[in-house]
């Protein structure tokens, strides 16, 4: 049996999947402002999906992209964590972070604050050597939280296979975080 792994900040609980987290997170994916970079707002089914296979994710390895919630009143906020890239990806076999958010979030260090301890469990528990993220190249407000979290540019810019050839939105960055690095950066681990 696989242990689930659930990271409590301060603030916040990233945590399993529900079916009643599904409304939500529909919502938040229907919003043209959270997904301006992407090729498009998913669609109810598209993003019921998108939690299923989330859920699926996190039960057969303990860590996935979990949802993420306000400790204080138990309020949906998006998700963040870590996963498997997908193998079509030029620099896969890798694992990366990731965060999405619902716009009324936005702004508060939510984000980062997930990160950080999704970074904990990928270096501190997982012992992973590397983490990696990546983003359209117009994406600067996410390029901003990869920086705060301390990773680097990689100078590596790629055509993301699950964009289209035509969008504007092809042409990605790659941000990298070795463990080596993040224990500098963070003695007290």
């Amino acid at each position: 049996m696989t242990t689930l792994i659930q990271p409590i900040t301060e603030r916040l609980q990233l945590r399993q999947w529900r079916e009643e987290d599904k409304p939500a997170f529909a919502a938040m994916n229907a919003d043209p402002r959270v997904m301006e970079f992407f090729p498009a707002p998913l669609t109810r089914k598209e993003s019921d999906a998108g939690v299923d296979r989330g859920r699926s994710y996190i039960e057969k390895h303990g860590w996935g992209f979990w949802a993420l919630e306000l400790r204080e009143t138990g309020e949906f906020l998006g998700l963040v964590g870590i996963k498997n890239v997908g193998d079509e990806l030029p620099f896969a076999p890798a694992v990366e972070i990731g965060w999405r958010l619902a716009h009324p979030y936005w702004g508060k260090g939510y984000a980062v604050e997930a990160a950080r301890a999704s970074l904990e469990v990928a270096f501190a528990v997982l012992r992973l050597s590397e983490v990696v993220s990546f983003t359209a190249l117009q994406n600067s407000r996410s390029m901003r939280v990869m920086e705060r979290l301390g990773m680097q540019r990689d100078p590596q810019v790629f055509e993301h296979p699950q964009v289209p050839v035509e969008s504007p939105l092809l042409r990605h960055c790659l941000y990298r975080l070795r463990a080596d690095q993040w224990y500098r950066d963070n003695p007290e681990k």
